[in-house]
């Protein structure tokens, strides 16, 4: 009996395998019709052409540039306010002096009163508590010489300024903490752009970067000379400058070749507008920090009348500053990346141009 099951049982088995068969006959019809899947891997977003990739970076960098202008005008509010607020705590401290003395001095004035004949109720306050609600009452005055009514009333102007004071600078002080935690949180911000265009630079090879970076920059051929050789050859087109505008172009000109640092104004790497303003420094004078504020500066002229030494400003937004430099080229410091550098100023789109001096 035993020896008829087992063929038995060897027969059941056998069916077992026809499902698998079926199945892969089932599969390879469905994929022939486009009815399953594609496999797991082809699933997988394809890899970024390297035009995707550089048209990504360049919207990086692009957000990159307008974000540290904002980054930049928080920074010098900021740095206003910190010198507003060291100024104030010092008018607060020289006032608590001022008080200390006045306070000493009518000291010295109850003691002698105290030794000829008994210290005035009113003088015992004024010591004791704030002067300047016992000045509301006339009589207190009369009651008092004409000396110690002076430094009672000497007391009181000190007292309500010292108090004024100290709240403009507990709320100076509370103002730059905000300013100061917006500036951490917009350096995050940045700072992750960049890694994202970084990452997506990775997925390039060696070559792919070099040519995306090659032709970000709108090299001319008196910028590439500027990575090749010393700063002092890099020729410059030989326009007439007034005298400040010399100087400005002058100190732009010694920047060339060191890199793009957001938020930086030198000395060892600069964003646009922190080079304009060093640049313009340097003939004495003062420019604000952000593109926005520059811009306002001086006289606006037009494209046809630009010449050396004026800020030539870009992009509907305003986000790009250079420092024009004659025969339609500028010195401008151009994205995260890259170098400061001589560039045709048509490679962007102009937006504005003004001349400081």
């Amino acid at each position: 009996m035993a020896s008829h099951r087992r063929p038995a049982q060897h027969r059941r088995m056998k069916p077992r395998t026809a499902p698998r068969g079926a199945a892969i006959l089932a599969t390879a019809a469905a994929t022939a019709t486009g009815v399953i899947a594609l496999a797991a891997p082809s699933n997988a977003d394809p890899a970024p052409t390297a035009a995707q990739v550089q048209e990504q970076v360049n919207q990086l960098h692009r957000e990159v540039v307008k974000a540290t202008d904002l980054f930049n005008g928080v920074q010098e509010k900021a740095d206003t306010l910190q010198k507003e607020a060291n100024a104030t705590q010092t008018r607060v401290a020289e006032e608590q002096a001022a008080m200390n003395l006045l306070r000493e001095q009518i000291g010295a004035i109850a003691a002698e009163q105290y030794r000829t004949g008994g210290l005035p109720p009113e003088l015992q306050l004024a010591l004791s508590g704030d002067p300047a609600q016992y000045l509301q009452k006339a009589q207190m005055l009369d009651q008092l010489d004409s000396q110690q009514a002076s430094r009672l009333e000497q007391i009181a102007a000190q007292a309500r300024m010292l108090q004024q004071d100290r709240a403009e600078a507990s709320a100076q002080l509370a103002e730059l903490d905000e300013l100061r935690k917006s500036l951490g949180s917009q350096k995050t911000e940045i700072q992750a752009k960049l890694n994202k265009a970084q990452t997506l630079l990775n997925t390039l090879s060696a070559a792919e970067r070099q040519a995306i970076l090659d032709s970000n920059d709108h090299a001319t051929n008196n910028d590439r000379a500027s990575r090749d050789e010393p700063r002092e050859d890099v020729q410059l087109p030989d326009v007439p400058a007034s005298e400040r505008a010399a100087k400005a172009i002058a100190f732009a000109r010694a920047q060339i070749g060191k890199p793009y640092g957001w938020g930086k104004a030198g000395p060892s790497s600069f964003d646009c507008s922190g080079l304009t303003q060093q640049a313009w420094a340097a003939a004495n004078v003062k420019l604000p920090r952000t593109t926005w504020d520059q811009v306002k500066v001086g006289t606006r002229v037009s494209k046809s009348q630009l010449q050396p030494g004026d800020l030539i400003f870009f992009y509907s937004d305003n986000s790009h500053v250079g420092l024009y430099i004659g025969g339609g080229q500028m010195i401008h410091a151009p994205r995260p990346g890259s170098t400061i550098r001589v560039a045709p100023i048509n490679e962007m789109p102009f937006y504005a141009a003004t001349r400081p001096a």
